[in-house]
């Protein structure tokens, strides 16, 4: 069985209905997987539908972190996170803050990150990805 913490990206090419999205969830839920939102995916999604006062965006963002769950920050977090950044700096890369907090919380607890921006995140060592939105 996989677990599957979804990007940003993910969760908004899914609140715009992009159905290639949608289809991929389902499989995985389908087969048996589970899906979780990391804590600051769910931080990131959240402020920006608010500032926009998306109102109807933020129910469904809503009703889908009642279905999947939403992770726990901790403090082996951070720590991750840390490693990941001296990392990431002594290769030379200058790699977001949030990114490598969400790298840190799928490596931690050995999660496939699912995201449309494999860039971000494929240098990172010990990093699974997969993108649900190929052909989005």
């Amino acid at each position: 069985m996989n677990v599957y913490a979804l990007d940003s990206n993910i969760l908004s090419f899914y609140l715009r209905g992009n159905t290639t999205v949608a289809e991929n969830m389902e499989k995985a839920i389908n087969e048996g997987d589970s899906i979780i939102i990391p804590p600051l995916v769910y931080y990131e999604v959240k402020r920006g539908l608010a500032l926009i006062q998306a109102t109807r965006q933020i129910k469904k963002f809503d009703a889908l972190c009642e279905l999947f769950s939403v992770g726990e920050l901790g403090e082996y977090l951070l720590d991750e996170s840390i490693d990941i950044y001296v990392q990431e700096r002594k290769a030379g890369r200058n790699t977001e803050d949030a990114d490598i907090f969400i790298a840190a919380f799928c490596i931690h607890n050995d999660y496939i990150l699912v995201t449309d921006n494999i860039r971000h995140f494929d240098k990172i060592i010990d990093l699974r990805l997969t993108n649900w939105a190929a052909s989005a």
